[in-house]
C-alpha cells in the first residue's frame, strides 16, 4: 500500500453561520458544502461564498452535473441547484449515513458507524452493493475512475483509495493531527475535504499518477 502526508494547499473558512461541515461536493466551476439548514457554493480558490440554498443538509452531498444531492436524516433529496427545490426525495440506507457521491449512474453512500460504502439505486433507494471499510467512512469520492474515501476515527483522519471490488486500502493520505474529514470530493487535481466541526474546508493535492 502506498502511504503519503497531506499536502495541504489551503484552508478555507471558517463561514459566518456554519458551526460544522457535513457533505462535500464540486460541480465543475464551485464547492458547495453542507453545513446542516442549508448548501453554500464557494470559489475553490479564495473561498469567497457565491451562493446558499436553504435545505436540510446533515451529512453528504453529490452532484450529478444537474441536480445536487443531500443527506437529510433519513432521506437523500435530490435538489435542483438552481431554485433549491426538492425534486425528489428516496430512503437513506441506515442510521449512520454520511458521504455521498455520484458516479456510474448510481449513489455511493457512507456509512460512517458501520464502515461501509453502499452503491444505491438513484431512483428508488436499493442497494445494489456494498463494500466494506476497516475504519469509520466519512466523505465519499470517484475520481478518474478510482474511488476514495474519508476516515475520521480515534482522533486520526486519512484521504484512502481503495479497490472497489473488495474495500482493500490501495493507498493512504494521512491529514495532519488534530485535523478531521468529513466531506469529500475532487476536481481531479485537488481533494475538497471538509473539516467537521471547524467549519473549515481543507484543500489537498491529489497525488500524480504516472502516465
Amino acid at each position: 500500500m502506498k502511504r503519503s502526508h497531506a499536502d495541504i494547499l489551503a484552508e478555507l473558512g471558517p463561514y459566518p453561520g456554519v458551526d460544522i461541515v457535513h457533505g462535500v461536493t464540486w460541480d465543475g466551476r464551485q464547492v458547495w458544502f453542507a453545513g446542516g439548514e442549508g448548501l453554500t457554493a464557494v470559489d475553490p480558490d479564495s473561498g469567497q461564498p457565491l451562493r446558499s440554498i436553504e435545505t436540510a443538509a446533515h451529512a453528504g452531498t453529490a452532484f450529478d452535473g444537474r441536480h445536487l444531492y443531500q443527506i437529510a436524516e433519513n432521506r437523500i433529496h435530490k435538489i435542483d441547484p438552481q431554485t433549491g427545490r426538492v425534486l425528489a426525495a428516496i430512503p437513506a440506507p441506515g442510521s449512520s449515513d454520511s458521504g455521498l457521491a455520484w458516479a456510474e449512474g448510481s449513489l455511493w453512500v457512507g456509512q460512517y458507524q458501520d464502515r461501509k460504502i453502499h452503491q444505491v439505486d438513484p431512483d428508488t433507494g436499493a442497494i445494489l452493493r456494498t463494500i466494506e471499510s476497516n475504519r469509520f467512512v466519512t466523505g465519499v469520492t470517484w475520481v478518474d475512475g478510482e474511488l476514495w474515501h474519508g476516515t475520521w476515527e480515534g482522533g486520526e483522519s486519512e484521504l484512502r483509495r481503495i479497490d472497489p471490488r473488495d474495500g482493500m486500502v490501495l493507498e493512504s493520505i494521512d491529514m495532519p493531527e488534530g485535523t478531521g474529514v468529513s466531506g469529500l470530493d475532487s476536481d481531479g487535481e485537488r481533494f475538497f475535504c471538509g473539516g467537521g466541526g471547524s467549519g473549515k474546508l481543507r484543500v489537498v493535492r491529489r497525488p500524480r499518477r504516472v502516465a
